[in-house]
């Protein structure tokens, strides 16, 4: 078991080399800020064209199934249960669903073909504000989780807090630590496989000792599990000791007097067609997508 590998965690694919990789970051910046941003307020059709969009420009990158093989079915199947839990679940308080509009009865020589109740089986009813509910939600989540994890699997850390740090810069102007805030967002992104890689160990240590947990009991169990998270504590705080003392070390005591370059930042003509074309969607969504 391998959990830098088996998590749906969107770690950093560095084979093979998309051309996703090689836009700048601070334009993927825009278009995931987009992609998040864009579904609010806006209609169902726009948020299933974004659910579309994300899985055409993964197919257009090229982009290894085996990598995002667990990430994706994971996340399909996760969307697909919120959208059939919130297709049936009540739309309301628990009252008789009535015609929203008058019935051919009440009206002479009209007629009209809507219903407010689209399906009904049983004690379900799948009704237009359901379904309406549940193409928002299923949606919304998909694409934040899809383009965040897509972001990440073509972007290196090192890339993105360069990238943030380029955009906030203006900011220190009002004396915000904009490089201390950098330097920390970078040494996060870059201490989360220690983490994972001190969970996988601990897990193999209790798998080589066998327990028998059916003989242990709820209490007992949970005391070893208790003691398993404590020592994950210890290990966590003893690793961020280590690199704290190697940063004293080799002389980072403060980051505007040592500044690590980790990634030259320039805009070149991919980048530019990409900006085009984020205006673009921007447009659409302001014209079409708007309820």
């Amino acid at each position: 078991m391998d959990l830098l590998r088996s998590l749906p965690i969107g770690l950093y694919l560095e084979k093979p080399l998309t051309w996703l990789h090689k836009l700048d970051p601070r334009v993927k910046l825009a278009w995931l800020m987009s992609l998040i941003l864009s579904p609010l307020l806006a209609n169902p059709y726009w948020r299933i064209f974004l659910v579309l969009l994300l899985i055409i420009i993964t197919a257009l990158a090229l982009i290894p199934w085996r990598v995002q093989k667990k990430q994706t079915s994971w996340l399909l199947f996760f969307t697909c249960l919120i959208f059939i839990i919130t297709c049936f679940a009540p739309d309301g308080l628990n009252v008789s669903y009535q015609p929203r509009l008058p019935s051919s009865e009440d009206i002479i020589n009209t007629s009209t073909n809507y219903s407010y109740v689209l399906y009904k089986i049983g004690n379900f009813t799948l009704t237009r504000r359901s379904l309406d509910l549940a193409i928002k939600i299923s949606t919304l989540i998909f694409t934040l989780i899809y383009s965040s994890n897509l972001y990440l699997l073509t972007t290196a850390p090192e890339e993105i807090t360069a990238g943030i740090e380029d955009l906030l810069s203006p900011l220190r102007k009002f004396n915000l630590p904009i490089t201390e805030i950098v330097l920390t967002l970078t040494l996060s992104l870059r201490f989360i496989p220690l983490v994972l890689e001190e969970i996988q160990n601990l897990i193999r240590s209790i798998r080589t000792r066998a327990i028998n947990w059916r003989k242990l009991g709820i209490k007992k169990g949970a005391q070893i599990w208790l003691i398993v998270a404590e020592r994950l504590l210890e290990n966590i705080l003893l690793r961020a000791e280590q690199i704290a003392i190697a940063m004293e070390v080799r002389g980072f005591t403060t980051p505007n007097e040592h500044q690590v370059t980790w990634h030259q930042l320039k805009i070149i003509k991919k980048d530019i067609i990409a900006l085009i074309i984020l205006g673009g969607f921007w447009i659409m969504r302001l014209t079409i997508g708007t309820v």
